[in-house]
């Protein structure tokens, strides 16, 4: 059985957002929750830049686009994300999610 490259870009971001979506879910670390996300973010960009390299008629960088605004997308997520973070360590002086719940109004 021999596999295309694009099945093989497939299959690797496959595994990459498996990756990350267990370590997104099976976490109570905040910070290796945020790692997970960001694995899984990684993954769908390996979908785009695949699908548009190895797509039938090229167009003009569209993938590329899209990967480039993911990735923007994903700095804006973790900037938030370790905000958030650092205001619920300098509250609570931990940074495990169970305690988070703590400030719901």
């Amino acid at each position: 059985m021999s596999l295309s490259p694009l099945q093989l870009c497939l299959l690797f971001s496959s595994a990459l957002f498996c990756v990350g979506l267990f370590g997104a879910l099976a976490r109570s670390n905040t910070i290796l929750v945020l790692l997970g996300i960001e694995l899984m973010l990684n993954a769908a960009n390996l979908n785009f830049i695949a699908f548009w390299r190895f797509g039938g008629a090229h167009a003009p960088a569209s993938g590329v686009l899209f990967a480039i605004f993911s990735i923007a997308v994903a700095a804006a997520e973790a900037a938030v994300g370790l905000a958030l973070v650092i205001a619920i360590y300098r509250h609570q002086k931990n940074i495990r999610l169970q305690d988070a719940s703590r400030l719901k109004g």
